[in-house]
């Protein structure tokens, strides 16, 4: 693949239906939750990515059998009843968040020394506030250098359980972690949150995952405390994951771009993916969104409309939304992302400095920002080793000439034939 990857503008709307891969978020629970279930898992339309690759990956480096088959999109996974065999392991888990998080609470279920590291990026993501519960609860866990962030070396003599207080406006993978390992304690782990809690689509998701490997938890229906009863095990089961809504973000804003149809299958109505509140979005600046049983049709409108957004809840699609404002009318805010800041990259800062190089008034907050849009000017964008800068960015190059994007290769993390399947839907259409 050349770098930078020029894009060729659309010449017509696009009218066509596009696959997308399985979820990211629900394939790495399925598969963290299959390795601590009792006997053979069947993981199937899963997702094939580095960040997949890296959990994988992970749990055979703790003694656990994964086969995989990407070629079928499906996972095998055989589980040891919440028992890690390997006394000591190193995990690489690269810049994937989510596997450096849930992973390290799986860790402390152990017996042994492990040590976990990543990428230079994942050396500066904070994990210290699952250290700090992970100590409450009476594990021997640091921060190698320090610093609050990885790598991690963690002295694990198993996990009771007990009650822990986090504040709510950090990443909701930490919740994750302490949800996903709650049941396999003695005594269950009860969460009290401190303010309000962000992200809350992941943690019903991840809720979701665990109900379908037979564990329950509990939660306040203001999202004040969390409650995961001690005691239960994890099912083995065959389990089929559905699309990612993240993904699918950019095939719906081609739609919007073009002012043409796209349709993708396998989402319906009874999905727990946040993101797919950006169709709500996507309704506000004009479009037509028709949400069948087992599919999302998106139709563009002739003009889209500026919006103000508080994406919170579907912060992974914010970078999306960011690429359609140059051709809304009026501006576009977007505010509740500060968690945003500490992603793959400083998705706020790096995102304001791109629409500027492309020509946009912007302005800056510690949550967000706002876009005025203005005529496009050409440029190579910058992706600072983000899959989603990537792909977002990519879609201003198919309504306008010069656009080139840095690094093309990054959407490997999570999308690696997103290339391909953007290209299918101007041949498909």
């Amino acid at each position: 693949m050349t770098d930078p990857l020029p894009l060729a503008p659309f010449t017509r709307p696009v009218n066509a239906e596009i696959a997308v891969p399985g979820s990211k978020s629900y394939t790495n629970r399925a598969l963290l939750i299959a390795a601590l279930a009792e006997g053979r898992s069947v993981l199937r339309d899963a997702l094939f990515s580095d960040d997949t690759d890296r959990m994988s990956d992970s749990l055979r480096r703790l003694g656990l059998r994964v086969e995989a088959a990407p070629e079928e999109c499906r996972f095998e996974v055989w589980g040891e009843g919440g028992k890690i065999p390997a006394p000591a392991a190193t995990l690489d888990v690269g810049n994937a968040g989510t596997v450096a998080r849930s992973l390290l609470a799986v860790l402390a279920l152990g017996h042994g020394h492990y040590r976990m590291d990543g990428e230079p990026r994942m050396r500066e993501r904070p994990i210290q506030p699952l250290i700090q519960a992970l100590q409450d609860l009476g594990a021997t866990v640091r921060s190698a250098v320090g610093n609050g962030c990885p790598p991690v070396e963690i002295e694990a003599h198993g996990l009771e359980g007990g009650e822990v207080r986090m504040r709510g406006n950090q990443s909701s993978q930490y919740f994750t972690a302490l949800m996903v390992v709650g049941p396999l304690t003695r005594r269950g782990i009860r969460i009290q949150v401190d303010g309000e809690l962000v992200s809350k689509p992941y943690l019903d998701l991840t809720a979701d995952v665990m109900s379908a490997f037979g564990a329950h938890s509990e939660r306040d229906p203001d999202w004040q405390w969390l409650r995961i009863p001690g005691g239960q095990r994890y099912r083995a089961r065959e389990y089929r994951i559905e699309p990612d809504a993240s993904n699918a973000s950019y095939f719906f804003a081609t739609a919007a771009l073009t002012g043409g149809r796209v349709r993708v299958p396998g989402l319906g109505p009874r999905s727990l993916q946040g993101d797919l509140q950006f169709l709500d979005v996507l309704e506000r600046m004009g479009c037509r969104v028709t949400r069948g049983a087992d599919y999302v049709e998106v139709q563009g409108p002739e003009r889209l409309l500026g919006v103000t957004v508080d994406a919170n809840a579907f912060s992974d699609t914010a970078q999306t939304l960011y690429a359609l404002a140059p051709f809304a009318e009026g501006p576009t805010e977007v505010r509740g992302v500060a968690h945003s800041r500490v992603q793959e990259c400083d998705r706020i800062a790096a995102s304001v400095t791109e629409l500027r190089r492309l020509g946009q008034q912007v302005e800056e907050f510690p949550d967000g920002l706002r876009i005025f849009p203005r005529p496009v000017q050409p440029a190579v964008v910058q992706t600072y080793r983000d899959h989603r800068m990537a792909m977002s960015f990519a879609l201003v190059g198919l309504r306008v000439p010069g656009i080139a994007i840095a690094d093309p290769g990054c959407t490997r993390k999570t999308f690696p034939d997103y290339w391909k399947r953007l290209e299918k839907l101007r041949s498909d259409s």
